[in-house]
């Protein structure tokens, strides 16, 4: 079944692979099924490929369309705003409207820079931590992401969980091929939702430590919510130490709500990473952080620079974004659309009798297949089985439902009741033939 549906995509592979590096431009696109696939257009909650199969999309492309594909008013403000111009190497007014908004929407925005994307603003906010604190390493937590560059390409893999070690000293592997060694020495990794491990470890490390950095909920491996007390426990220790704490928000930014995840759990860091859902698409993302922090930048005591930043195009699309999102308000429907999508998915595994764990909160929904009633670090989604995951996203793909493939599913502005009834419907098609299969 898949060789016939995905014919033209494996042509276009095999051509691209000539001229790009395994035929892709970013790592991650490798692993759709059964290979790199290539899309045509998207609209709404649904995206094509050019074999002309349609599927309803819950991946929003790694994230950003939470307005859903090609929405006409980003369309409209982007085409608009660069008849204007596209970069002019110096300011201009939609730039300072777009920080105007996010001041008044994100708690910890007093001050902002935009950048591309989210590991230029994470290595921002860690220059910024390290210049105002006088300290020079990071405390940072397995499986967060925080991008692909040297210094936090640590603790994403590991030979296998029993390899990870001590929980308090945990042993730390590199992701990739060709990181300098020292790269290593500037950060100190411990397993997430522990607050105890923390406490111990600034106690005898926080002389050294300029920032601890989070995702405020764990999205990249998994989908686990902070334990209750856990990121309120990071800011009275960071006050304490004098730490900066760094919130990377580029999943959960203008996600779990119009004020991110901070707004959501009301706790506000010094500095926090916004990126994909800002620009629905087009390359921007912000460092934004409390006035005391970012006089860093504003000082040039940190030099921050980037000729692309903020070109005319990517500050229409987010304006455009932000102002959508505050005009319609689609928070509250995305969270009841999340709601039954978990609750749905749960009712399934439990009648079928797999060993489905649901997690998630609000529209970031994560499904994998462990013999546990809920997880909470990423060496516990070590145990998922890969093999069922991959079966079951696989299967869903060939039904025409697109979920990303570590298992997390996100909803859109755009996505509807009925698009999740037919999720559901999808879903259970393909529980049922795994139990058939005896998987």
């Amino acid at each position: 079944m898949s060789e016939s549906r995905y014919k033209k995509s494996k042509e276009w592979l095999d051509r691209a692979s000539k001229v790009l590096a395994s035929g892709v431009s970013s790592e991650f696109r490798k692993y759709n099924h059964p290979h790199a696939l290539f899309y045509t257009h998207g609209k709404g909650a649904k995206v094509y490929d050019v074999d002309g199969n349609e599927y309803l999309d819950f991946t929003l492309s790694q994230g950003p369309l939470i307005l859903g594909h090609s929405h006409q008013e980003v369309l409209d403000a982007v085409n608009s705003y660069s008849e204007d111009g596209q970069l002019f190497a110096g300011q201009h007014q939609q730039e300072v409207e777009l920080a105007e908004f996010l001041n008044r929407v994100i708690p910890s925005a007093e001050m902002m820079r935009f950048c591309l994307d989210g590991s230029e603003a994470v290595h921002t906010a860690f220059r910024v931590a390290r210049s105002k604190t006088g300290k020079n390493k990071f405390l940072r937590f397995e499986g967060h992401y925080h991008g692909w560059l040297d210094n936090v390409a640590w603790g994403l893999s590991t030979p296998s969980p029993e390899e990870l070690g001590d929980r308090l000293h945990p042993n730390v592997y590199a992701w990739s091929q060709g990181l300098p060694k020292h790269s290593q020495d500037e950060f100190l990794v411990l397993p997430w939702n522990d607050l105890e491990l923390v406490r111990k470890t600034l106690e005898n490390n926080h002389q050294n430590i300029a920032a601890i950095i989070t995702e405020p909920m764990m999205c990249n491996s998994g989908c686990i919510p902070p334990k209750p007390g856990f990121l309120e426990g990071l800011r009275s220790l960071c006050d304490q130490y004098g730490i900066a704490l760094i919130f990377d928000e580029v999943i959960t930014g203008f996600r779990l709500g119009l004020s991110g995840a901070q707004g959501h759990f009301g706790i506000v860091p010094d500095l926090s990473v916004f990126a994909k859902a800002l620009g629905s698409g087009y390359p921007i993302s912000a460092i934004v952080g409390k006035k005391e922090w970012m006089e860093e930048i504003s000082t040039a005591r940190v030099i921050h620079a980037g000729t692309m930043n903020a070109c005319n195009p990517t500050v229409a699309a987010a304006l455009a974004t932000v102002r959508i999102l505050e005009r319609d308000n689609p928070y509250p429907r995305m969270y009841e659309l999340g709601e039954k999508l978990r609750m749905g998915l749960k009712k399934q595994a439990s009648e079928l009798g797999i060993n489905m764990l649901v997690q998630g909160l609000g529209p970031v929904i994560h499904t994998g297949f462990i013999d546990e009633a809920e997880v909470h670090d990423f060496r516990a989604v070590l145990g998922y089985d890969k093999a069922k995951q991959n079966r079951f996203i696989s299967g869903l793909h060939d039904l025409g439902l697109r979920v990303i493939g570590r298992g997390l599913w996100y909803i859109s502005s755009v996505h509807t009741a009925e698009h999740i009834d037919e999720a559901l419907a999808k879903s259970e098609s393909i529980l049922r033939q795994m139990n058939q299969e005896g998987q």
